[in-house]
């Protein structure tokens, strides 16, 4: 088969692979750690009255419970049903042994709700077993059973022996394998999507603890919007008065001596002359660099679609680049979306290595989104110092968020989505 062929049959059945594989893993944490966390959990209940060692014990397995339940509502995420996390920070010195940190533990609903779902979600999740059981099935009706079981070898001193019979069953077997292969892919995602909606009702967060979320997310995100705009005060006072300021300083210093030497010495004077102007040059450059670093003019030019084609352009490797914006986000949206787009770009050439990259920018549903992706070496995190890290906390002043998927190897593939609306699109100017 040609490699061309075969790479286009990969991606048909990629998705399906991946959602056994992930039908596996669901059914294993189900089936072992869910039982056994309930039997942990109901000792280490009737432990409280008993001896007190449930005291502790209970907050404890809570933790492991926790653990569990996160892993399987981040295999939720690419099921078409995911299920956010409901649970609050850890008070200040709620340490597992403290009675606070078991009343803690006792007075969230989410502990009650994760403990119901335990034996529920053990049950369901078995039947996930079928989404990779039957694609395995069908495989060895293709692979093992007409090579294992259907032909056999009969020695008899006249060497290699097919029986007729084995044969036919080969050939009928291996049409039924295909089959149930197919309708195993098929029903794969299905049958994680039911499990993941059901385990919605017990795992997802309720509507108190959304607003709960929502206001600690908005209070810490104010925090680091106030953080970020004294830092850029800094910066900008900074750079005025290490850069533009001290070359003005120069420049009227410059102009001072050159009218004292005027009269005297006029060949000293132009010099003088000649020194300031070129230090007017460089004080307007460092003028012009610092504006565009808090509002880029290309924005109020050619708006965000030229605007991250400007940026594509500089890259020194191939962009692809795709903008469809039917109008303009606002000023402050705009610039977000701008530097975000940009320092992803920058990420791209410094880190990546690779040899492509693309830009997709899309407005949908209130949201608009941006996507920058690179065919380079993998493993970008947003905690790994690449300028991720301020990139969200851009995002997040604006309520936007940011998601990055960069396994090794690659590819790498930011996504950034930012809340808005769209006004009439921006005249073209002459």
């Amino acid at each position: 088969m040609d490699s061309s062929v075969r790479a286009i049959a990969w991606r048909q059945i990629r998705p399906g692979v991946l959602v056994a594989g992930q039908g596996l893993a669901v059914a294993a944490l189900s089936l072992t750690t869910n039982l056994a966390l309930f039997v942990l959990s109901v000792v280490s209940l009737a432990l409280i009255p008993a001896l007190g060692i449930g005291f502790a014990l209970f907050p404890a397995v809570t933790v492991l419970v926790r653990a569990s339940l996160t892993l399987q509502r981040r295999l939720s995420r690419s099921s078409g049903a995911p299920i956010g996390s409901p649970y609050g920070p850890t008070p200040a010195g709620a340490r597992i042994g403290t009675w606070r940190r078991f009343r803690w533990v006792v007075t969230d609903a989410a502990t009650w709700r994760d403990f119901a779902w335990l034996v529920p979600g053990a049950i369901t999740g078995a039947g996930c077993l079928l989404a990779f059981a039957l694609p395995l099935y069908g495989l060895e009706g293709i692979l093992f059973v007409p090579l294992v079981l259907y032909l056999t070898v009969d020695w008899y001193g006249y060497g290699v022996f097919w029986p007729m019979d084995n044969l036919v069953k080969a050939w009928l077997a291996a049409p039924q394998g295909w089959l149930i292969l197919a309708a195993g892919l098929a029903v794969a995602p299905w049958l994680l999507w039911l499990h993941f909606r059901f385990a919605g009702f017990f795992l997802a967060p309720t509507r108190a603890q959304e607003l709960a979320l929502r206001v600690r997310h908005l209070t810490a995100s104010r925090a680091d919007t106030i953080d970020t705009q004294a830092a850029e005060l800094r910066r900008i006072e900074r750079d005025l008065h290490d850069g533009a300021q001290a070359r003005l300083v120069a420049l009227r210093m410059s102009i001072g001596l050159a009218e004292q030497l005027l009269a005297d010495d006029p060949a000293a004077a132009q010099r003088l002359l000649s020194e300031a102007q070129e230090t007017s040059g460089h004080a307007l450059a460092e003028l012009r660099h610092l504006v565009r670093g808090i509002y880029p003019p290309v924005l109020a030019e050619r708006g965000l679609d030229g605007a991250v084609q400007a940026l594509a352009l500089a890259v020194p490797l191939p962009v692809e680049l795709d903008v469809r914006l039917a109008g303009s986000p606002p000023a402050a949206v705009e610039s977000a979306a701008y530097f975000a787009v940009a320092e992803a770009l920058t990420n791209v050439t410094k880190h990546s290595g690779a040899s492509r990259a693309w830009i997709h920018v899309s407005f949908a549903d209130g949201s608009l989104t941006m996507v920058v992706g690179d065919d380079g070496r993998g493993g970008a995190t947003v905690d790994a110092g690449t300028g991720l890290a301020g990139v969200r906390r851009r995002l997040a002043a604006f309520d936007g968020t940011m998601t990055v998927t960069s396994p090794p190897g690659g590819p790498t593939v930011v996504t950034m989505e930012l809340p808005c609306e769209l006004s009439s699109p921006r005249p073209a100017r002459g």
